[in-house]
Parts: C-alpha cells; sequence; structure tokens
C-alpha cells in the first residue's frame, strides 16, 4: 500500500498465491456510492510470467504514470498507463535474477532511474529517456534485507542499509557510508535524519543463509521488542533511540512528524524538538562540538554562535584543555566581553593563551587601553621580542601612548623609538634615545635631520647630556644654529654590509634598523632580546646623513646668550661656540658685548682651574681678548670678573685703557706684589710722576717689600730728586712713619741733596749780586740822563750812513740821523729807528704783564703744573700778581 504524496490517491497490491496480484488505485476523496468506501479508479493485475512467487518490492511515481513491482523471484514488472482515468495499463518485465528482489525505488527526471535491490547486488536500470533498454547497470555486489532500502527525496539517491553501515547510491555508483553496526529491519528518510528500526535478537543460527537476508531476520513473535534510532549523518550523531516492546511493521512521515506503526496496531508519532531544545540537551550531555555543528548547520546568527563557543570554551577550560578553550573563545571574540575571558587566563602559566587572545582582541580592533598594556607586558614577561616585533610592526590598532610607555618601562626601547618615529612624535623619539637608550650620538643625528622648528626645541631641551656625552658634535650643531647656518641633514641609503658569518644576529642588533638611523650604535642600555636566526623584518637598509647641498634653512636665529645655560659644566665647548660666535660679522653690537664678557669669563674660570704653563696660556688668552681699542665691554664687568677671578692683567690692563696708572699701582700695592708694583712703577712712572712717592712709600712700608724692592729704592729717591717731586724734608718725614728705612739707605740721597742745595744757594747768590750790580747801574745811567747834558760825536748818519748836515737828530741812545732820513711827520713825536724794535718788546712784555697780573687762574695753573714752586711764585711776583691794584683817581 501506498498514498501519493500532494493527491488523496492510494495505490494498493492485493495478492493471492493462487492468482496473479492485483494492484487496485483508490481516490480517498470520493467515497463509491455503492459501498460509502473510497472510490477505486482502475484495477491491473500483475504479470509475473505465470510464475507464482509473492510481491517483495513496490515503487510508483507520483503522477502514477509508471509503477515497478518486485517478486521473490527475482523479476521486476514495470506497469505503465493512465491509472487514475482509467485508460489501460502495460506491462513489462524489466528484470530477472536468480536472486529476490528486496527493494526497487524511482528516481525521476529527464531520465527516470530505477534502483533495483536484491539480497545480493544493488543495480540501476533506466527505464525511460535516455539510456532505455540497455541491461542493468550493477552497482554493488553487496545487496540488503528487505525493507532496508528507501530513496531521499532530497538527493535522488538511495538509502541502503546493511549490518555493517548505511550506505548511499546515485547512478554511478556508491556515495558516502555511515557506520552503524547491527541488523537493520526498516530504514526511511525523514528529513535529515535516517530512521532505523533494529529487529529484536533472536537465534538465526539454524535458519538457511537466504532466508535470513530475505526476511531482514524478522521473528515471529509479536512481542519481542525492537529498537528505533533517529541518525543524522551529517552531524553524525544518534538523535533518538528507543526500544519498543512490539515489533515494527512500517515508518513513513506525514504533517511534518515521523510515524511508527507497530504489528499490535499501535501508532506512535515523533515531534522533532525546536533548536533551542536541541541545544539544551546537547549543553547537558556536554556535547558542545555537536551543538556548534548543529547551530551552523541550522543558519543560527553570529551572537547565537557565538554563545555556544563561548559555553564551549568554558567546559573545556574547566577540563584543563586550555589552548582549545581559547580557540572557542578567539570564535567567539566578536560578542564576548573580553574581561570574561581574559580572568580566566590571568594565571601566568596561560600567559601564551592570554597573548593570543589579546594579539586577536587587537586585529579585531576591539582592545582598550588596558588590553594593550596587558599584552605589552605579557611579551615583557616572556622577554618574545620577535613577537613584539611582529606586534609593532603589523599596524594592529593599539593605543600609541600606551604602547610606547610599555615599551619603554620593559625595556624595549628600539620598539619605542620604531613606534615614535611611525607616528611623527619627534619629541619622543629623542627622549627615549636619551633617557632610555642613552644612545646620545643617534638622538643628535635625528635631532639635526629635522627643520629647525623641530629641532631647536629638543637641542635645547637634552643641550647638557648631548654636550656631555657628544661635545664635539653638539657644539657643532650649536655653532650651526647660532650662526644662521644650520640645515637639516638628509638620508642616503649605504651600501649593503657583508652578511655576518655564522648568520645568526642578536635580535637587538636587528632591531637597529626600526626606521634606519645613520651612525647608528649599539645601545648602552641592551634591550631583552632572544637570539633569532631570520633577518629583522624591520631592516629597510642603513642610511647615512649627509649635510643638505641646498644652502642654510631660513629661522629666526635667537640670541647668542639663549645657549649660555646649556654649556653649564662644559667650559671648553662653551669656549669653542663663543669664539665660533665671535667671527661671525653680523652679530648685534648688544650680542657682540654678551659673547666678549662671557668669553673672558669662560677664560679666567679655565685658567683658575689649571696650574704652570696651563694657566698662564688662558690668561694670554684673557688677556689678548681685552687688550684692544674696539672691545666690545663693559669696563666695570672687567674689572668685576678680574677682581672675582684674582686676574690683575686684566684690572691693569682696563685702568690703563682708562687711564688710572695710579690706580694701577695701588692695585699692586694693596696686593703686596712688589713685582707688579715695579712693573707698573717703570711704565707708568715717567708718565705720571705722583708714583714715585707712591712708590716710596709702599717700599718702605715693610721689610719684605724693602728686601723685594732692592735698589729700586735708590732709583725712586735719585727721580724723586731731579723731578724735584717731593722736598728733602717730606722725603724725610715719609721714611720715618715707618721703621723700615735707615740713615744708610738715605745717605746718598741726604748727602746730593745737601751738596746740590749749597751749591744752589752759592749760585743763587752770585745772581743776586750781579742783579744788584746792573740795576745799580742802570739807575745810574738813568740818572746821568736826566741831570747831565748829553755829549754827541757821531759824524754819520745811523740811517743812510752819510755825514751828518743840517738839519740833524740825536737821540740819547747816541744814534744820529738826518732828518731827511727820518720821515717825520708833522706833530709826531719820533723814535730812534734803531732802538725801535727793542722799545716795541720791552712795552708789549710789560703790557702782557701788567694783563696776566689780573689772571689768577693761569696763575694756579702754572703753580700746580710746577715742579718749583717757589720759582713761579717769584716769576709771576715779578710780573705784579702780587701788587696792590692801583688807586681810582
Amino acid at each position: 500500500m501506498k498514498q501519493i504524496n500532494g493527491s488523496s490517491l492510494l495505490v494498493t497490491i492485493s495478492e493471492d498465491l493462487s492468482n496473479e496480484p492485483t494492484l487496485k488505485v483508490w481516490a480517498l476523496d470520493k467515497p463509491d456510492k455503492k459501498t460509502g468506501g473510497p472510490k477505486c479508479l482502475s484495477s491491473v493485475g500483475i504479470q509475473n510470467g505465470r510464475k507464482q512467487f509473492p510481491v517483495s518490492a513496490f515503487a510508483a511515481l507520483d503522477n502514477l504514470s509508471q509503477l515497478a513491482v518486485g517478486f521473490a523471484n527475482g523479476s521486476v514488472t514495470i506497469v505503465r498507463g493512465d491509472l487514475i482515468n482509467d485508460r489501460g495499463a502495460k506491462q513489462r518485465t524489466v528484470f530477472e535474477s536468480e536472486e529476490p528482489i528486496t527493494g526497487v525505488e524511482f528516481r525521476d527526471g529527464p531520465t527516470t532511474t530505477l534502483y533495483l535491490a536484491t539480497t545480493g547486488r544493488i543495480l540501476t536500470l533506466t527505464i525511460s529517456g535516455r539510456g532505455q533498454g540497455q541491461p542493468a547497470k550493477n552497482l554493488e555486489d553487496h545487496g540488503c534485507g528487505l525493507g532496508c532500502m528507501t530513496v531521499d527525496k532530497g538527493s535522488g539517491d538511495v538509502v541502503v542499509a546493511r549490518d555493517d553501515a548505511i550506505y548511499s547510491y546515485g547512478v554511478n555508483g556508491r556515495g558516502p557510508s555511515y557506520a552503524y553496526e547491527g541488523p537493520k529491519q526498516l530504514v526511511s528518510v525523514f528529513g535529515s535524519f535516517f530512521a532505523i528500526v533494529t529487529p529484536p535478537k533472536t537465534d538465526t543460527a539454524s535458519k538457511p543463509g537466504m532466508l535470513r537476508r530475505f526476511v531482514g531476520g524478522q521473528a515471529s513473535n509479536l512481542y519481542k521488542s525492537s529498537t528505533f534510532a533517529l541518525l543524522d549523518t551529517d552531524l553524525k550523531y544518534v538523535a533518538h533511540t528507543e526500544t519498543l516492546i512490539a515489533q515494527i511493521r512500517v515508518v513513513f512521515a506525514e504533517w511534518g512528524d515521523l510515524f511508527l506503526l507497530t504489528l499490535d496496531g499501535k501508532l506512535f508519532r515523533y515531534h522533532e524538538k525546536t533548536l533551542s531544545q536541541k541545544l539544551e540537551i546537547l549543553y547537558q550531555r556536554d556535547l558542545y562540538v555537536l551543538a556548534i555543528n548543529l547551530a551552523q548547520k541550522a543558519g543560527v546568527d553570529n551572537s547565537q554562535r557565538n554563545t555556544i563557543l563561548r559555553k564551549y570554551g568554558d567546559y573545556l577550560h574547566k577540563k584543563g584543555d586550555y589552548d582549545t578553550a581559547m580557540q572557542q573563545y578567539l570564535k567567539a571574540i566578536d560578542s564576548t566581553e573580553p574581561s570574561q575571558v581574559i580572568r580566566k587566563f590571568l594565571d601566568s602559566q596561560r600567559i601564551n593563551n592570554l597573548i593570543e587572545y589579546l594579539e586577536e582582541l587587537h586585529e579585531q580592533d576591539k582592545a582598550t587601553v588596558d588590553h594593550t598594556t596587558l599584552l605589552l607586558n605579557c611579551y615583557a614577561k616572556l622577554k618574545d621580542t620577535e613577537k613584539l616585533e611582529t606586534f609593532i610592526k603589523s599596524g594592529t590598532n593599539f593605543d600609541l601612548e600606551t604602547a610606547i610607555a610599555m615599551c619603554r618601562q620593559g625595556g624595549y626601547h628600539d620598539q619605542a623609538v620604531f613606534l615614535s618615529k611611525k607616528h611623527g612624535e619627534h619629541d619622543r623619539v629623542v627622549d627615549i634615545l636619551i633617557e632610555d637608550s642613552k644612545d646620545y650620538k643617534e638622538a643628535l643625528d635625528y635631532i639635526s635631520r629635522h627643520e629647525p622648528e623641530v629641532m631647536y626645541p629638543n637641542l635645547m631641551r637634552y643641550a647638557r647630556s648631548l654636550l656631555e656625552h657628544c661635545p664635539h658634535d653638539a657644539t657643532q650643531l650649536f655653532i650651526d644654529y647660532y650662526t644662521g647656518r644650520f640645515s637639516p641633514r638628509k638620508e642616503v641609503p649605504l651600501a649593503p654590509a657583508p652578511a655576518t658569518p655564522g648568520g645568526a644576529v642578536s635580535t637587538v642588533q636587528n632591531l637597529a634598523s626600526f626606521i634606519p638611523l645613520p651612525y647608528r650604535q649599539t645601545t648602552s642600555v641592551p634591550t631583552p632580546v632572544a637570539q633569532d636566526p631570520t633577518p629583522n623584518a624591520f631592516s629597510n637598509g642603513e642610511l647615512a646623513a649627509v649635510d643638505d647641498a641646498q644652502g642654510p634653512s631660513e629661522y629666526g636665529v635667537p640670541k647668542p646668550r639663549t645657549a649660555f645655560s646649556s654649556f653649564v659644566d662644559h667650559p671648553d665647548q662653551f669656549i669653542v661656540f663663543l669664539e665660533a660666535c665671535l667671527q661671525e660679522g653680523n652679530m648685534e653690537e648688544k650680542d657682540k658685548v654678551d659673547l666678549h664678557t662671557t668669553l673672558f669669563e669662560v677664560y679666567l674660570e679655565v685658567a683658575a682651574s689649571k696650574t704652570g704653563p696651563g694657566k698662564l696660556e688662558w690668561e694670554a688668552k684673557a688677556r689678548k681678548l681685552i687688550d684692544g681699542q674696539d672691545i666690545s665691554m663693559d669696563a666695570s664687568n672687567v674689572l668685576l670678573l678680574s677682581h672675582l677671578s684674582n686676574f690683575r692683567d686684566g684690572t691693569v690692563l682696563v685702568r690703563e685703557q682708562q687711564g688710572l696708572r695710579f690706580d694701577i699701582f695701588r692695585s699692586y700695592a694693596s696686593a703686596g706684589d712688589t713685582a707688579g708694583a715695579i712693573k707698573a712703577l717703570r711704565k707708568y712712572g715717567p708718565e705720571e710722576a705722583q708714583l714715585y712717592p707712591a712708590a716710596l712709600a709702599y717700599f718702605t712700608s715693610s721689610p719684605k717689600v724693602l728686601e723685594e724692592a732692592k735698589d729700586e729704592l735708590d732709583m725712586v729717591l735719585k727721580k724723586i730728586d731731579e723731578d724735584g717731586l717731593m722736598a728733602p724734608l717730606q722725603v724725610i718725614q715719609t721714611l720715618s712713619t715707618t721703621a723700615v728705612a735707615t740713615m744708610g739707605m738715605v745717605k746718598k740721597y741726604l748727602s746730593d741733596t745737601i751738596e746740590r742745595e749749597r751749591k744752589e744757594i752759592s749760585n743763587n747768590r752770585r745772581l743776586i749780586e750781579s742783579y744788584r750790580d746792573e740795576t745799580n747801574a742802570k739807575r745810574k745811567e738813568m740818572d746821568e740822563l736826566g741831570n747831565k747834558s748829553a755829549v754827541f760825536q757821531t759824524r754819520r748818519c745811523s740811517a743812510c750812513g752819510g755825514s751828518l748836515d743840517l738839519p740833524t737828530v740825536h737821540f740819547l741812545c747816541k744814534h744820529s740821523f738826518h732828518q731827511r732820513c727820518l720821515n717825520q711827520v708833522r706833530d709826531e713825536e719820533i723814535e730812534c729807528p734803531k732802538c725801535a724794535p727793542t722799545n716795541n718788546n720791552i712795552r708789549a712784555f710789560r703790557k702782557a704783564q701788567e694783563e696776566s697780573a689780573d689772571r689768577h687762574e693761569m696763575f694756579q695753573d702754572a703753580l700746580q703744573r710746577s715742579r718749583d714752586k717757589f720759582g713761579t711764585i717769584s716769576e709771576f711776583f715779578g710780573r705784579g700778581v702780587m701788587a696792590a691794584a692801583p688807586a681810582a683817581e
């Protein structure tokens, strides 16, 4: 009996061994008017070559255009025709064999294929379409029992159940098979499940083998139990198994459910559980792999799938299978709270699993700052430099600040430098190179390759450290920048170096070229590394820095004094910087003053720290700096710095330039520097006479000074005596203030002075007598001229030399002239032409004396400048300065 799917038609075959089997088609929806039962649409007798054998298998197409009937004698009959409308049918035996037929099934399509099963073979036979009329094709030389073959409507293949497994067959041969041992009584396809009925266990050893295979091992006992199982061949699991007391007669599907009919007339209905119910059952039995496959097959969304994966991961974690558990967590990472997983793997023994999860978080762009921190900490704890490099190079999304901070804390300085360079964090690159890596040379090279607005702040920030460890290069960079000649250095690739023998290079050396830098040196603080025989993926070839040939960049040159504080504790480099700046000709005057003053101070500081020839050399430089007329320095600053550094030459030079010679001598005297005082006296004494009295007082101030002065005291006394700088009494008073000088030291001076005074007194007396005699003679002559007559005996004219003739003019000076030779003008007082010039000079001199008598400032000035004060007073007394003013008339 077979009901046609999607219709109300029912096909039945009845048989009586004395007659041919009868096939009838019934319309269940059309009752018969006579009987009230279903109406029989057609009835056909099945021919079997007049052989009386029972029907063993039966199949029909859905349109009832063809039906196949198999017999126990091994023959198969095809019935064709319009059985629904009872228009006649044709029958033909299409297959005969010696083995009984145990199953027939149709495969409809362009070509209608009939699957045949005997107890010993599985065959296919084309009954319509291309290939019709050809003999049956043997698919396999193993048959099946009665009821153990069915067709899978979904794929069109037939399913064959044997004791060892379940097999599928297509038109070209055997398909996949599924192991399921045990005797099989019935097989049916229900959706994705195979329904298998296992007969009760009976003793069949005494039965003939052919009969056992034909009847499928069925027992005649009605109450022996049967086992029913549902197999999911896609997921390869037993979905349901059940033991029934009664034996199962038939299995069929209807209305979306599966039905079992037993021999005792009971009908069992099986309804498939929902997906969530199935999953819960699988969870309870810890069948998570099956649950995952089931969900995937059902096409659930990612959220539900991830929930299953997370549950599976939790289960594996409890069992201690951490690696597999992590794989599940990774698959469910989209909808899993990371903290739930991270907490499970915080144990140091699970750090590799934790790293794997954190890396995946970063790959999925789901990592936070804390995740980055934790991942880098894990790398550092394992000292896994290779993974750290890969993580950084991969460009995975992570928090830059956190990554750099963790690399620095973990000692991975080169990696921190790489990240900073990659993201343009120039200030941080320099900070890492100097503060962490201690790679000052590299830091300086990196600074020099950037534009002034980037270079200058970093140079000033780390100037002291750079000057301490790279004094020459750092000083040169300062000079270039402050003289306006700075230009960023460019990078050019270098030729690759020959391979290192052995092929093994430390990771630290490889990391030296994260972004390759010129003149790279091994860092003084090594980064934790692991040996890696492979070339570093960060290496892109060595680069060298060269000066830009396009000339210096344009930027505002700062004041030189802004760099002074950077050179603290680095006087040698400071001197080089200052000297280079002074050579630059376009400095402002104020800047030159700062540079000269500071350089002078540094010279003195260096000289103070030296001894012997070194000290003299630096003092000579300081002296040369201020020994000039165009020094851009304030004299007060030079004096102050010289005093603080005890540099007398500086004090002397400044005072000398300002004309303070007496102060120079006094500074030497105050310092007790007798040699310096003597030197100053010899140098400035001829121009500054007052130094000799001061020297006299200093040389006799103490026995030590007197001993150092030696013969200089006699020279001073001699000079004082020759120039009349001091009166002898003043000399005696000066020497008497201390008990240092003795009479023996000044005996010669006193004797010479007394002798000279005596000679001067004698000379003065002789002059006085001569002046007195001359005065008396003049007075006598004047008296005679006023009281006695003059006798003129001259015979010739004093003008023309001719003989005198009248009229003649005689003068009291004894000169006589022709009146005509005098060119006398009427009423004009005449004067002797011969004596007139002398008389005019005397009158002019007298007039000048009278005029200068009232110019007292001239007298005071001459008195101050005069060495012979008494002589000056006498001279001006003679000029009438001391005379009383004439009374007014």
